[in-house]
């Protein structure tokens, strides 16, 4: 099959959606776009299969390019024939292509190469001719590949080196490699015994086996990791029987011949010594290529819930970044994001200066007309929390508090964009901003930090960071051109996820912004350095211009689709004044009344394109996060200690992994909802029924204050979505 028909056959799409969609990546246009933008030519594939897509056809392409390196190297040694040419072809992995090469490529300094330097090829083939007899004997023959001289010494010399010829070539066959790989795969186990005498984390696994094809994914993960950090000894086992029968059954034609033990203890050597550890290494490799990449599903869509978290519009955050010998540093951010206050209190050891911390609190409260006080969970949070709880029940004047993950704010606050952006402040204060920040906006502040940093996710370091990095940062810019950003607010970093912007284009945007003041239309952009038409057709519809006297600049409508919507409001009599006064909640049922099929062939527009414009029309300036639960305020404080067994629960999801999820009950200390407590019904992943930043209600099962453990249940409970 072609490599289009590969990709549909996979991903269940039609060849002509496929063709489709890869000639619009190969002209360059970003995933966001293409979803957003070009449903009409790819039949509405959204950015998950997209990027699916994408990364398959990548993957493809390399095999096909590896296909080619392998038949240039073989016929540049005068050996491709037609034979290897079809088994290149029929190839489906790199792996089994590299097989194939194996027999070709030039060997390192093997004991079999040394043996055929000493001569003993032809000995070899005469061993594997497996006759019924030998006249002279095999042995007697072997006697004449005596020389001195090529170090071959006596017969039993002669023979062990054509007995590792026969090894090798078995080794190189690519048939027996890739059967032998999966009856491993299929009959064998993964076994780990402990390393040293000595607890630790990875204690379930100091005597742990399991059938290879039943291995979940985090355990392939833990378990790699602790046989890194010396506490694990792992390998691959498999019944000698299943494997070397089937080497037997390839290689022994006669067994009745004379040559028979030879060829035996050929195949017992190849396979022990060539081939067992070889596809030990590559089974655990792909099954860590397997393991990383569910990893880093369920990071992304841990990721994506969080950047989407709902907004806290139109309030001013007081953020609280807690401490102890350094105090509690103050940041006071008003309703547009703007710092307007500073500032630093010792409410806690070793200074205790509470009173003090008060005055300080309840001036900026006061004087700021702070709404939340958002307080970060790291070192100190606890006191903080019971300090501030205090304050706003003594103040009793509608401030609330929240504990918020904190994860990030340092490597925010010590980076060169925080010191770019508030360079007179020290790296504390920095991230108390961050904190108050990304309670406003969680989106617009999070993308400031590596993705890595900000807490979700399981194993990180562990994985392939290119391709974390790469599936992370696509994530990111979904994420971002989902919601879709203010073209005058906007920090570079934000700018730099949006389709068709990088860094140095997003540099020039704030720059000319800077210069020449805000910005007054989207096509305004286009006088920016390094944004050309191409650029501005990929991120245009992404920008959002609110002050602007085109309505549909503040709206994800494309500016290629102007024309469109406008027509589209004539045909009803309406205008752009309806739109700016909310006066279109009804334009999609008169659309539907019309005739919906009649409308596009009017507008000369297919559907999904109508759709969307109508959309946009009925609510310009939406944000999608509105629809998305708030964050929980409180205004009281409850201890680990508070818990007992049966007590129901309202928290928030903070990290989903592959045994359960993470939940905030404001105990400072998230409690795990295990996989099998998280439903009546059987599921296979955690993510089928949460996601991060889902309000749902738990049963507390059991707490271990000396682990600091607490144990829930979802199945007397519901998720508040």
């Amino acid at each position: 099959m072609t490599i289009i028909e590969i990709i549909a056959n996979e991903l269940k799409l039609t060849a002509d959606q496929v063709e489709k969609t890869v000639a619009l990546i190969d002209e360059g246009n970003t995933i966001p776009f293409i979803a957003r933008y070009r449903k009409e030519v790819t039949g509405s594939l959204d950015d998950t299969v997209l990027r699916t897509l994408e990364e398959r056809l990548n993957y493809l392409r390399n095999i096909e390019k590896r296909r080619q390196e392998v038949k240039d190297l073989i016929d540049a040694q005068g050996k491709l024939t037609d034979e290897l040419i079809a088994a290149i072809d029929a190839a489906v992995t790199i792996t089994e292509v590299d097989d194939i090469y194996r027999p070709y490529r030039p060997h390192r300094k093997t004991r079999a190469s040394v043996a055929r330097e000493r001569g003993l090829e032809p000995l070899a083939q005469l061993i594997l001719a497996q006759k019924d007899v030998y006249t002279p004997s095999i042995e007697e023959q072997a006697a004449a590949y005596i020389n001195e001289e090529l170090s071959v010494t006596g017969v039993e010399e002669a023979l062990a080196g054509a007995r590792d010829i026969i090894a090798e070539d078995i080794s190189d066959n690519a048939e027996y490699r890739k059967a032998l790989r999966r009856q491993t795969f299929e009959h064998g186990y993964l076994v780990s015994k402990a390393a040293k005498e000595e607890d630790s984390v990875y204690s379930i696994y100091y005597n742990y086996t399991e059938p290879l094809k039943k291995v979940l994914p985090h355990r392939i993960l833990a378990i790699n990791r602790g046989e890194k950090e010396e506490f694990l000894k792992v390998n691959i086992t498999v019944s000698g029987d299943i494997v070397l029968n089937y080497l037997y059954n390839c290689v022994l034609t006669n067994h009745k011949s004379p040559a028979t033990p030879h060829i035996t203890a050929a195949v017992v050597d190849s396979y022990d010594r060539l081939i067992s550890p070889s596809i030990e290494r590559e089974i655990r490799s792909d099954m860590f290529d397997q393991a990383c990449e569910g990893a880093i599903k369920v990071f992304a869509d841990n990721l994506s819930h969080l950047l989407l978290q709902s907004p806290l519009k139109g309030k001013t955050v007081l953020g609280f970044d807690p401490g102890y010998v350094n105090g509690c540093k103050l940041a006071v951010v008003d309703k547009t994001g703007k710092v307007v206050d500073t500032g630093v209190v010792y409410p806690t050891k070793p200074k205790c200066r509470t009173e003090e911390a008060k005055r300080i609190l309840q001036r900026m409260i006061t004087r700021h007309g702070v709404d939340v006080i958002a307080i970060g969970n790291g070192t100190a949070s606890k006191e903080s929390e019971l300090f501030i709880a205090e304050l706003l029940s003594e103040m009793n004047c509608g401030c609330k508090y929240i504990v918020i993950s904190e994860a990030g704010a340092s490597i925010y606050s010590a980076s060169k964009l925080a010191a770019e952006e508030f360079p007179d402040y020290d790296v504390m204060q920095r991230s108390a901003v961050s904190i108050a920040r990304r309670l406003q906006d969680p989106l617009a502040e999070l993308v400031k930090i590596d993705p890595k940093g900000i807490g979700v996710g399981q194993y990180q370091h562990d994985m392939k960071q290119a391709r974390l990095d790469e599936a992370l940062t696509g994530v990111v810019e979904d994420c971002v051109n989902a919601v879709g950003i203010d073209l005058n607010t906007a920090s570079y970093s934000l700018l730099s996820y949006v389709s068709g912007i990088n860094t140095t284009a997003a540099k020039n945007i704030v720059k000319y912004r800077e210069e020449n003041g805000e910005f007054t239309s989207r096509a305004q952009v286009l006088k920016v350095p390094r944004i050309g038409a191409k650029a501005y057709e990929q991120c245009a519809g992404f920008l959002r211009v609110p002050g602007s006297d085109e309505i549909l600049d503040n709206t994800a409508v494309h500016p290629e689709s102007y024309e469109t919507a406008r027509a589209l409001l004539a045909l009803f009599e309406l205008t752009e004044d309806d739109v700016r006064s909310g006066h279109l909640s009804g334009l999609a049922a008169k659309v539907k009344n019309y005739g919906t099929a009649k409308v596009c062939e009017q507008l000369g527009v297919g559907e999904p394109t109508l759709l969307d414009i109508i959309a946009e029309l009925e609510k310009p300036g939406r944000d999608l996060r509105d629809t998305l639960p708030p964050p929980e305020l409180r205004t009281d404080v409850m201890e680990m200690e508070d818990l007992k067994p049966d007590m129901i629960l309202r928290g928030t999801v903070r990290n989903v992994i592959d045994f359960g999820a993470f939940v905030d009950i404001g105990v400072h200390q998230d409690g795990l909802v295990h996989i099998s407590e998280l439903s009546d019904r059987f599921i296979k992943h955690p993510a089928e029924v949460v996601s991060v930043g889902d309000v749902v209600q738990v049963r507390v099962l059991s707490v271990d204050l000396k682990k600091k453990r607490i144990s829930l249940s979802m199945k007397m409970g519901k998720k508040e979505k």
